[in-house]
């Protein structure tokens, strides 16, 4: 196997990136001084220790945060126009370290480094970029009342930034999450304090960085590294204005509950199981692409993952021969390996999830076409195909967040809109046809967040992206994700 990084690269970028937590603009131990490891999922090997925060260090970054969004603070005092410039310049930043953002997205997470390079790290740049612009296009409104007299009322709104945000991120997209969320919360002029997850939090140590280098004020962005008991206490902290969580539907619950003692602005970007219809009359080559791009891209470790495949009868077993033969075809290796198409799962954890629900579709009677694990070391799964499956069997109605996808035929176009929406989650879904009305119909009808037609996985900074039902709360991108930001705020005055 050719690696595209050798060991003194690796340890190079490894070893020049802080294992502290970034907190008023220092980079500091834990309060306890502990820490914990980070590992490489393709090997098993440790990466790195990293800081290990705890409620000591959520409570310390809160205060920076919210010192740094006081009145008269240099991030409050500063023009919009230079906020956007700083937005700006971190995503300059991040396309100049894109072969290091590159390499630490797949040492930590396991994900091949070319998909890496050529999507997460570019499309987090751009999500910089163009929320850079925002800054200084957030406006309020002349309003005109309607019961007064008015020339004797002037009547107005403000959008305000909603204070000291909490932003908790999943770690099958390290960087790209923490762009989602870091970009429109600085637009916004807020403060925050960024918890990574615990399996993939080197990329965001070196966003950190690179935030100080494109002069954003101290406290404005905090980084605790931890595990739940971080993500629970910033959810609770009285002094946090807004939490947004991106991660399982289970853990969404909490933050909830959580949020509830102050009674703090929620937005939640939680789990799914996407389903995918896929009728006679599409391009069926372009279908099978689609489809197994849809639930193999990223490992299948994928929010909006295809993982419902309902094809209509009579193109059925061409459709679903047609995945297996390309699962069949994906190199399952290292990530660092230029030829391989699919990395290994992020986790032992992760590893025994997706496994576990591989042998619970068999044990119910599914049909299994691969699922097997790849070599001895590392977490590798080979991609999945299930067929004979059933709607009540868990594999079919649970999210796996792996490469396994759950495949059945059905009749007409009546019978499959019930059943594609008969899911707790609402998050993505996906219809391929060559009828432009029936794709409409089909769109229209079908209860999800985002709808990709004769497509998947197209994501641009400028999209609002959520769910519906048990997939979340609220828009992330776009100009839809700052009514998670801002308050509005009226104004009327006396002129007489």
């Amino acid at each position: 196997m050719t690696l595209a990084f050798d060991e003194p690269r690796i340890q190079e970028v490894v070893g020049s990136l802080s294992r502290k937590m970034l907190i008023n603009g220092e980079w500091v131990d834990s309060a306890s001084g502990r820490t914990f490891d980070t590992v490489n999922p393709a090997t098993e090997d440790v990466l790195a220790s990293v800081a290990h925060g705890e409620a000591a260090d959520v409570d310390a970054a809160v205060r920076a945060a919210r010192a740094a969004f006081e009145d008269g603070s240099p991030w409050r005092k500063m023009p919009h126009g230079q906020r956007g410039k700083i937005i700006h310049k971190l995503g300059d930043l991040i396309l100049e370290h894109l072969d290091d953002f590159a390499l630490l997205e797949s040492l930590d997470n396991g994900k091949p480094y070319s998909v890496a390079k050529a999507a997460d790290v570019p499309l987090a740049a751009d999500l910089f970029h163009y929320m850079s612009g925002w800054a200084t296009k957030i406006e309020g409104n002349t309003v005109p009342v309607s019961a007064w007299d008015p020339d004797q009322y002037l009547a107005f709104t403000l959008r305000e930034p909603v204070g000291v945000c909490a932003q908790i991120i999943p770690w099958n997209f390290p960087l790209l999450m923490a762009a989602w969320k870091i970009g429109p919360v600085l637009a916004a002029g807020c403060t925050t304090i960024l918890k990574p997850a615990e399996q993939t939090p080197l990329s965001a140590l070196l966003l950190g960085e690179l935030a100080m280098q494109a002069g954003l004020p101290p406290g404005v962005l905090n980084i605790v590294t931890g595990f739940g008991e971080a993500g629970a206490a910033l959810a609770a902290h009285r002094d946090v204005d807004k939490v947004a969580f991106t991660g399982s539907t289970e853990v969404g619950r909490e933050i909830v509950k959580a949020a509830a003692g102050n009674l703090k602005k929620v937005t939640l970007e939680l789990g799914g199981k996407s389903p995918n219809v896929v009728y006679a009359d599409a391009d069926i080559d372009k279908a099978i692409a689609g489809s197994a791009h849809a639930i193999f891209f990223n490992q299948g470790e994928c929010c909006v993952a295809g993982s419902r495949l309902y094809v209509e009868e009579s193109v059925y077993d061409q459709v679903v021969e047609g995945v297996a033969e390309q699962a069949s075809q994906i190199k399952v290796g290292n990530g660092l390996d230029p030829d391989t198409n699919m990395g290994p799962l992020v986790s032992a954890e992760q590893f025994e999830r997706v496994t576990g629900y591989i042998n619970s579709g068999r044990d119910e009677g599914a049909n299994i076409i691969g699922g097997d694990r790849v070599g001895d070391r590392g977490y590798f799964v080979a991609p999945t195909v299930l067929t004979g499956t059933r709607e009540d069997m868990k594999a079919v109605r649970e999210e796996i967040f792996g490469p396994v996808v759950a495949a059945a035929p059905f009749n007409a176009e009546r019978d499959i809109l019930p059943t594609a929406n008969n899911s707790n989650f609402g998050l993505g879904a996906g219809v391929f046809t060559r009828d432009v009305s029936k794709a409409y119909r089909t769109a229209r009808r079908l209860r999800a967040g985002t709808v990709w037609v004769n497509t998947w996985n197209v994501f641009d900074a400028s999209l609002p992206f959520g769910g519906y039902k048990e997939s979340g709360w609220g828009r992330e991108m776009g100009h839809a994700v700052f009514t998670n930001y801002l308050e509005t705020k009226t104004v009327i005055t006396d002129l007489s």
